[in-house]
């Protein structure tokens, strides 16, 4: 079996491995056994196209990486949807108690479903509290 079709091989697992994975490991990894397989096309030998791999799959991880995490911690204030609200101070309008089951708050202009945070606390209308995630169109909430 040709080289090239293994270093293709490789490429492909490693970006569906990454597609999965999601935390930028395996793409640097990826775009250099692709790297490899162009080289490995050339003609160059095995040995060679090891090198390219090895050296195009360094590279693009001490660049590209450090960049894909910066970006995975962007603060409160640039991210969007529902995200966004997390850390933000709500109102409670209607009595939040978990084990009846109700309560809701107004998060900047919006209504929304609420719960507690922690499981036995219960917040009374008029409360200030923050916002600490939001599952599907509920929030959860605490002081």
């Amino acid at each position: 079996m040709d080289a090239w079709i293994l270093w293709l091989v490789a490429a492909c697992i490693l970006g569906v491995g990454e597609m999965h994975q999601g935390g930028f490991y395996l793409a640097p990894f990826a775009a250099g056994a692709a790297l490899a397989t162009v080289v490995s096309l050339l003609g160059v030998g095995v040995l060679l196209a090891t090198i390219v791999f090895l050296a195009s799959s360094g590279i693009v991880f001490a660049t590209l990486r450090p960049v894909a995490r910066r970006h995975r911690r962007l603060p409160p204030s640039i991210r969007t949807g529902a995200a966004a609200l997390v850390g933000r101070k709500a109102i409670v309008l209607e009595r939040i108690a978990n084990d009846e089951g109700v309560g809701c708050v107004k998060i900047d202009g919006e209504v929304w479903t609420a719960r507690s945070f922690d499981e036995d606390e219960v917040f009374d209308a008029g409360e200030r509290v923050e916002v600490v995630e939001i599952r599907g169109a509920t929030a959860l909430v605490m002081h």
